[in-house]
């Protein structure tokens, strides 16, 4: 019984590698403006200005980040991760916090003092 479930497998792995083995490619030659992308997207070329900035570019050398590399980065992402990006850059907020991090601060100060330090 065995032997004739393994002699049954073989065969169909045997059918299968054969029949799905003929399968056709086609290839064929596109031009530099179809590989490259004929038309850059608004938002991504909203975000490619906004890492020209000085500010932008002094803050991921401080980070460790490549400008080049972050630019190269942003011309390989697809259209989706650009619109995320170009929309969480329009709604950030303008300043460097937006004062809700300064209010979680003085509350978990607060609180470790008067748990911890206040006995």
């Amino acid at each position: 019984m065995n032997l004739a479930l393994k002699k049954t497998t073989c065969r169909a792995l045997v059918i299968s590698v054969l029949a799905l083995s003929f399968q056709s490619a086609n290839a064929g030659l596109i031009g530099a403006e179809q590989a490259a992308g004929a038309t850059m997207s608004a938002e991504r070329a909203m975000v490619l200005s906004s890492l020209d900035r000085a500010e932008v570019i002094a803050q991921m050398q401080r980070a460790g980040v490549d400008p080049i590399a972050a630019r190269e980065r942003v011309k390989t992402m697809s259209e989706a991760e650009v619109q995320a990006l170009a929309q969480d850059i329009q709604t950030a907020p303008v300043g460097a916090d937006s004062g809700w991090a300064i209010v979680a601060i003085i509350v978990i100060a607060a609180l470790i003092w008067y748990y911890a330090i206040r006995k």
